[in-house]
Protein backbone atom coordinates (compact mmCIF):
# COMPACT_ATOMS: atom_id res chain seq x y z
CA UNK A 1 0.00 0.00 0.00
CA UNK A 2 1.11 3.32 -0.94
CA UNK A 3 1.27 6.26 1.84
CA UNK A 4 -1.09 8.63 0.02
CA UNK A 5 -3.72 5.71 0.98
CA UNK A 6 -3.03 5.38 4.80
CA UNK A 7 -4.73 7.82 7.24
CA UNK A 8 -3.20 7.96 10.77
CA UNK A 9 -3.89 9.28 14.04
CA UNK A 10 -1.21 10.73 15.77
CA UNK A 11 -1.52 12.24 19.27
CA UNK A 12 0.79 14.80 21.16
CA UNK A 13 0.97 16.00 17.57
CA UNK A 14 1.57 19.37 18.93
CA UNK A 15 5.04 19.11 19.94
CA UNK A 16 7.88 17.17 19.77
CA UNK A 17 8.27 13.67 18.75
CA UNK A 18 4.28 13.70 18.20
CA UNK A 19 4.90 16.71 15.58
CA UNK A 20 7.45 15.38 13.97
CA UNK A 21 5.98 12.27 13.52
CA UNK A 22 2.66 14.13 12.15
CA UNK A 23 5.37 15.71 9.33
CA UNK A 24 7.26 12.86 8.42
CA UNK A 25 4.06 10.57 8.15
CA UNK A 26 2.25 13.59 6.27
CA UNK A 27 5.71 14.03 4.23
CA UNK A 28 5.20 10.55 3.03
CA UNK A 29 1.42 11.01 1.75
CA UNK A 30 -0.59 9.84 4.50
CA UNK A 31 -3.30 11.73 6.02
CA UNK A 32 -2.71 12.67 9.51
CA UNK A 33 -4.89 13.67 12.25
CA UNK A 34 -3.34 15.36 14.87
CA UNK A 35 -4.60 15.21 18.54
CA UNK A 36 -3.26 17.46 21.22
CA UNK A 37 -4.77 19.83 24.09
CA UNK A 38 -2.10 22.55 23.22
CA UNK A 39 -4.41 24.41 19.99
CA UNK A 40 -1.50 26.86 19.56
CA UNK A 41 0.75 23.64 18.82
CA UNK A 42 -1.23 22.26 16.46
CA UNK A 43 -1.97 24.98 14.86
CA UNK A 44 2.05 25.34 14.30
CA UNK A 45 2.12 21.76 12.93
CA UNK A 46 -0.63 22.23 10.56
CA UNK A 47 0.71 25.16 9.37
CA UNK A 48 4.31 23.35 8.92
CA UNK A 49 2.74 20.54 6.83
CA UNK A 50 0.09 22.50 4.80
CA UNK A 51 3.68 24.48 3.65
CA UNK A 52 4.99 20.88 2.59
CA UNK A 53 1.96 19.91 1.23
CA UNK A 54 0.31 17.22 2.97
CA UNK A 55 -2.68 16.35 4.29
CA UNK A 56 -3.21 16.99 8.10
CA UNK A 57 -6.15 17.97 10.30
CA UNK A 58 -6.18 18.95 14.06
CA UNK A 59 -8.43 18.49 16.57
CA UNK A 60 -7.97 19.32 20.62
CA UNK A 61 -8.89 16.68 22.69
CA UNK A 62 -7.84 15.31 25.82
CA UNK A 63 -6.58 11.83 25.96
CA UNK A 64 -7.53 10.83 28.87
CA UNK A 65 -11.40 11.83 27.95
CA UNK A 66 -12.99 8.27 26.64
CA UNK A 67 -15.74 10.32 25.16
CA UNK A 68 -14.01 13.05 23.51
CA UNK A 69 -11.33 10.44 21.85
CA UNK A 70 -13.90 8.36 20.46
CA UNK A 71 -15.99 11.31 18.89
CA UNK A 72 -12.76 12.84 17.51
CA UNK A 73 -11.71 9.31 15.87
CA UNK A 74 -14.69 8.89 14.51
CA UNK A 75 -15.60 12.08 12.72
CA UNK A 76 -12.37 11.84 11.24
CA UNK A 77 -12.23 8.03 10.03
CA UNK A 78 -15.91 7.95 8.99
CA UNK A 79 -15.08 10.10 6.23
CA UNK A 80 -13.05 7.32 4.90
CA UNK A 81 -13.76 4.36 6.63
CA UNK A 82 -10.16 3.88 7.30
CA UNK A 83 -7.76 4.23 10.33
CA UNK A 84 -4.23 2.72 9.41
CA UNK A 85 -1.72 3.86 11.78
CA UNK A 86 -1.97 4.81 15.35
CA UNK A 87 0.85 6.75 16.99
CA UNK A 88 0.43 7.48 20.82
CA UNK A 89 2.71 10.10 21.70
CA UNK A 90 0.73 12.45 23.79
CA UNK A 91 2.74 12.45 27.38
CA UNK A 92 2.27 14.21 30.33
CA UNK A 93 5.93 15.10 31.74
CA UNK A 94 4.83 15.16 35.61
CA UNK A 95 8.11 13.91 37.47
CA UNK A 96 6.84 13.23 41.63
CA UNK A 97 8.64 10.91 43.83
CA UNK A 98 8.04 10.19 47.48
CA UNK A 99 5.39 13.41 47.75
CA UNK A 100 3.29 12.35 44.60
CA UNK A 101 -0.37 13.22 45.30
CA UNK A 102 -3.55 11.35 44.29
CA UNK A 103 -4.44 13.99 41.91
CA UNK A 104 -0.64 13.95 40.21
CA UNK A 105 -1.24 10.44 39.68
CA UNK A 106 -4.45 10.24 38.17
CA UNK A 107 -3.26 12.98 36.08
CA UNK A 108 -0.36 11.11 34.68
CA UNK A 109 -1.84 7.70 34.47
CA UNK A 110 -4.56 9.51 32.74
CA UNK A 111 -2.46 10.63 29.55
CA UNK A 112 0.05 8.07 29.72
CA UNK A 113 -1.49 4.89 30.10
CA UNK A 114 -5.37 5.22 29.64
CA UNK A 115 -5.23 8.08 26.62
CA UNK A 116 -3.35 5.06 24.76
CA UNK A 117 -5.97 2.56 25.72
CA UNK A 118 -8.79 4.90 24.60
CA UNK A 119 -7.16 6.17 21.48
CA UNK A 120 -6.50 2.48 20.37
CA UNK A 121 -10.46 1.34 21.56
CA UNK A 122 -11.58 4.43 19.63
CA UNK A 123 -9.81 3.23 16.28
CA UNK A 124 -9.91 -0.38 16.77
CA UNK A 125 -12.82 -0.57 14.81
CA UNK A 126 -11.60 0.50 11.85
CA UNK A 127 -7.91 -0.69 12.44
CA UNK A 128 -8.82 -4.43 12.56
CA UNK A 129 -10.48 -3.85 9.19
CA UNK A 130 -7.58 -2.65 7.39
CA UNK A 131 -5.05 -4.99 6.36
CA UNK A 132 -1.81 -3.91 7.12
CA UNK A 133 -2.70 -1.77 10.25
CA UNK A 134 0.24 -0.34 12.64
CA UNK A 135 -0.07 0.89 15.98
CA UNK A 136 3.12 2.41 17.75
CA UNK A 137 3.31 3.72 21.24
CA UNK A 138 6.06 6.14 22.70
CA UNK A 139 7.80 4.64 25.85
CA UNK A 140 11.05 6.06 26.92
CA UNK A 141 14.61 4.55 28.02
CA UNK A 142 12.72 5.92 31.54
CA UNK A 143 11.11 2.84 31.05
CA UNK A 144 14.07 0.89 31.93
CA UNK A 145 16.18 2.59 34.43
CA UNK A 146 16.03 3.98 37.95
CA UNK A 147 15.88 7.95 37.94
CA UNK A 148 15.75 9.89 40.90
CA UNK A 149 11.75 11.25 42.38
CA UNK A 150 10.55 9.76 39.25
CA UNK A 151 8.15 7.33 40.67
CA UNK A 152 4.90 8.96 38.15
CA UNK A 153 7.01 9.46 34.29
CA UNK A 154 9.32 6.15 34.84
CA UNK A 155 6.27 3.76 35.99
CA UNK A 156 3.80 4.74 33.36
CA UNK A 157 6.79 4.30 30.92
CA UNK A 158 7.84 0.92 31.86
CA UNK A 159 3.89 0.05 31.34
CA UNK A 160 3.42 1.29 28.24
CA UNK A 161 6.32 -1.26 27.36
CA UNK A 162 4.11 -4.09 28.89
CA UNK A 163 0.86 -2.39 27.62
CA UNK A 164 2.31 -2.65 23.97
CA UNK A 165 2.92 -6.32 24.63
CA UNK A 166 -0.32 -7.17 25.47
CA UNK A 167 -2.21 -5.40 22.67
CA UNK A 168 -0.01 -6.82 20.63
CA UNK A 169 -1.21 -10.21 21.24
CA UNK A 170 -4.79 -8.85 21.77
CA UNK A 171 -4.68 -7.09 18.12
CA UNK A 172 -2.51 -9.90 16.44
CA UNK A 173 -5.67 -11.66 15.50
CA UNK A 174 -6.82 -9.27 13.44
CA UNK A 175 -3.49 -8.51 11.58
CA UNK A 176 -2.63 -5.68 13.97
CA UNK A 177 1.05 -5.07 14.74
CA UNK A 178 2.19 -2.86 17.86
CA UNK A 179 4.88 -2.02 19.04
CA UNK A 180 6.75 0.50 20.90
CA UNK A 181 9.75 2.86 20.81
CA UNK A 182 11.96 3.89 23.79
CA UNK A 183 13.60 7.38 22.56
CA UNK A 184 16.65 8.61 24.91
CA UNK A 185 17.30 12.49 25.42
CA UNK A 186 15.94 14.12 22.33
CA UNK A 187 15.75 17.71 22.16
CA UNK A 188 11.91 18.62 22.31
CA UNK A 189 10.18 21.22 24.14
CA UNK A 190 10.38 19.48 27.32
CA UNK A 191 14.60 19.47 27.05
CA UNK A 192 14.65 22.61 26.22
CA UNK A 193 12.80 23.73 29.59
CA UNK A 194 14.94 21.78 31.11
CA UNK A 195 18.03 23.09 29.72
CA UNK A 196 16.33 26.87 30.10
CA UNK A 197 16.93 26.77 26.15
CA UNK A 198 21.02 26.84 25.96
CA UNK A 199 21.62 23.55 24.50
CA UNK A 200 25.21 24.72 23.57
CA UNK A 201 25.51 24.43 27.53
CA UNK A 202 24.14 21.07 28.00
CA UNK A 203 24.47 18.96 24.87
CA UNK A 204 28.07 18.00 25.93
CA UNK A 205 26.98 16.90 29.37
CA UNK A 206 23.39 15.11 28.40
CA UNK A 207 25.07 13.66 25.19
CA UNK A 208 27.65 11.93 27.42
CA UNK A 209 24.90 9.47 28.24
CA UNK A 210 24.37 8.33 25.07
CA UNK A 211 27.10 6.24 22.88
CA UNK A 212 26.98 8.77 20.41
CA UNK A 213 27.82 11.84 22.34
CA UNK A 214 25.02 13.83 21.14
CA UNK A 215 21.72 14.51 21.81
CA UNK A 216 18.88 12.82 19.21
CA UNK A 217 16.49 14.47 17.24
CA UNK A 218 12.47 14.16 17.39
CA UNK A 219 12.56 13.39 13.50
CA UNK A 220 15.02 10.35 14.13
CA UNK A 221 12.50 9.61 16.65
CA UNK A 222 9.81 9.76 14.08
CA UNK A 223 11.39 8.01 11.08
CA UNK A 224 11.73 5.14 13.25
CA UNK A 225 8.02 4.83 13.85
CA UNK A 226 7.06 5.33 10.24
CA UNK A 227 9.50 2.32 10.01
CA UNK A 228 7.64 0.08 12.40
CA UNK A 229 4.18 1.97 10.39
CA UNK A 230 5.70 0.49 7.60
CA UNK A 231 5.64 -2.73 5.10
CA UNK A 232 9.21 -2.68 5.93
CA UNK A 233 8.36 -3.99 9.57
CA UNK A 234 5.56 -6.49 8.58
CA UNK A 235 6.80 -9.57 10.87
CA UNK A 236 7.56 -7.15 13.59
CA UNK A 237 5.33 -6.79 16.82
CA UNK A 238 5.42 -6.78 20.16
CA UNK A 239 8.60 -5.28 20.49
CA UNK A 240 10.01 -2.18 21.84
CA UNK A 241 13.04 -0.04 19.66
CA UNK A 242 15.39 1.91 21.50
CA UNK A 243 16.14 5.13 19.64
CA UNK A 244 18.82 6.14 22.11
CA UNK A 245 21.64 6.46 20.82
CA UNK A 246 23.04 3.86 22.71
CA UNK A 247 22.12 5.01 26.12
CA UNK A 248 20.58 1.49 27.06
CA UNK A 249 23.80 0.22 26.01
CA UNK A 250 25.44 1.65 28.59
CA UNK A 251 26.16 0.42 31.67
CA UNK A 252 27.74 2.25 35.32
CA UNK A 253 31.23 3.37 33.63
CA UNK A 254 29.37 5.03 31.16
CA UNK A 255 31.82 5.79 27.78
CA UNK A 256 34.66 3.87 29.49
CA UNK A 257 37.28 6.90 29.84
CA UNK A 258 38.46 5.64 32.92
CA UNK A 259 37.75 1.83 33.27
CA UNK A 260 40.42 1.10 31.15
CA UNK A 261 42.87 -2.25 33.25
CA UNK A 262 46.39 -3.63 31.91
CA UNK A 263 45.91 -5.94 29.16
CA UNK A 264 43.49 -3.31 27.10
CA UNK A 265 44.32 -1.43 24.03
Amino acid sequence: MEWNERVAVVTGAASGIGAATARVLAGRGAEVLGVDINEDGLAATTEAIAAAGGRFRAVVCDVSEQDAVRTAVSSFADTGGRVDIVVNAAANFLARGAEVTTEEWDSVLGVNLRGIGNVVQAALPYLRTTPGAAVVNIASISAHIAQRSRWTYNATKGAIVSLTRCMAMDLSEYGIRVNSVSPGWIWTPEVSKAADGDRERWEPVWGRYHLLRRLGEAEEVATAVAFLCSPDASFITGVDLPVDGGYLAMGPEGLGDSSSFAGSA
